[in-house]
């Protein structure tokens, strides 16, 4: 079936949202955690570090990146619809056709992420609603059309009568409540994808930044398994063997630590615990036997919960990130449990604060970076600081 745009003949399977979106749309719904570093530069990512090694909060740091991404996401869908209703007036009607006929072909994730959101859905929403099955789009395509016409509706007899015009450069569009109650159901859901979707792509990139400088601060010199021979006082990142690990750190006579890190928040306080039990007690490495501490660091944990205890009956030890100059609590702990001694253990406030200010400014951090932005950066910055 044939559909007539601006007096070009289009068909449902072509990509006709191709030929409207702004060109912008496609490097916004792809950024990444190399992107964020790219973009915000050195200074920022220096500060958001510091913030967090000083018991900030991670959210607090990222928030105004994800926002103004959002915005200009945001304003790209009005110019996409702006574009099209200019083009055709019937344009916001036959979209919903449109995006779930191109969902019922194999399109690549930044395009199905848009057409997911024209439909009001997210992926997550996706999968669970539709159960990642393309024939049940149709009848979830006609429900929602209905719904549509049934707020429109409403609003008008709640409301009043919506009239006017909205117009960018040359483009006009006429206004109506179907098509203004259409346009926020898209941004609402593509606000609930990049809201999710940064929540996941700063963590992974922060967690290994903070869990590596915090072990560079209490004085471990990170390296790769296996290219040492002295492997006192040292750390790897993402070690993998049965299970994985975040950081594993040797403080030498036969002992070190496995590490785990997440920004979890104290509505998880289970997925603490299965961190806690995750890993094994003791390692091989060369010929030598370690006794494994396991550390956790997460961002809070409730009042009234018991994970510490908890935690401490199997052998784990969870670090609160929220806690002001965390690094030297762990520091405290590293030196009971494991017999590690830093000099950040015994430190006041005021010097710890004078320490990670300093440190923060001289550190080079590229090595925990897990992307490829690390490794194009890598040549501008200098050694890791000696603790």
């Amino acid at each position: 079936m044939s559909k007539a745009m601006g007096g070009v003949k289009m068909t449902l399977s072509d990509d006709v949202l191709a030929t409207l979106i702004p060109s912008t749309y496609q490097t916004l719904i792809h950024s990444k955690g190399s992107d964020f570093v790219e973009k915000i530069g050195d200074e920022v990512v220096r500060g958001v570090l510091l913030n967090v090694l000083s018991g900030g909060n991670l959210r607090d740091a990222t928030e105004m990146v994800t926002r103004r991404r959002l915005s200009l996401l945001n304003a790209a869908t009005l110019a996409m619809f702006i574009s099209g209703v200019s083009k055709d007036p019937d344009f916001a009607s036959k979209l919903p056709n449109i995006a779930s006929e191109r969902l019922k072909t194999r399109v690549k994730k930044d395009e199905k992420w848009l057409l997911e959101w024209v439909l009001g859905l997210t992926d997550k929403a996706f999968q669970n609603v539709l159960r990642d099955d393309p024939t049940k789009i149709d009848a979830y395509r006609n429900d929602f059309i209905r719904e549509l016409a049934r707020a429109a509706q409403q609003c008008e007899t709640d409301y009043g009568q919506l009239e006017g015009h909205i117009k960018i450069d040359d483009k006009t569009a006429a206004l109506d409540w179907r098509l203004v109650i259409q346009l926020l159901t898209t941004v609402g859901a593509q606000t609930l994808a990049i809201r999710g979707s940064e929540k996941s792509t700063y963590g992974k990139l922060f967690e290994p930044l903070v869990l590596g400088s915090a072990l560079t601060l209490l004085g471990f010199r990170q390296v790769k398994i296996g290219e040492v021979e002295d492997i006192n006082n040292v750390f790897w990142l993402s070690e993998r063997s049965k299970r994985e690990a975040d950081a594993t750190a040797i403080c030498g006579a036969g002992k070190g630590i496995r590490f785990d890190i997440g920004f979890i928040g104290r509505g998880n306080p289970e997925i603490t615990l299965d961190k806690v039990s995750r890993y094994e007690r003791e390692i091989e490495i060369g010929r030598q036997h370690y006794y494994m501490a396991t550390f956790i660091l997460v961002d809070r944990i409730g009042k009234e919960s018991k994970i510490v205890e908890r935690a401490t009956d199997i052998g784990g030890t969870v670090i609160q990130m929220s806690m002001s100059y965390w690094p030297r609590v762990l520091a405290q702990e590293m030196k009971r449990q494991v017999g590690y001694e830093s000099p950040i253990a015994k430190m006041t406030d005021s010097q710890i604060k004078d320490d990670i200010g300093d440190f923060v400014h001289k550190i080079s951090y590229e090595s925990f970076l897990r992307n490829e932005a690390s490794k194009r950066t890598r040549s501008k910055q200098g050694a890791l600081p000696e603790r």
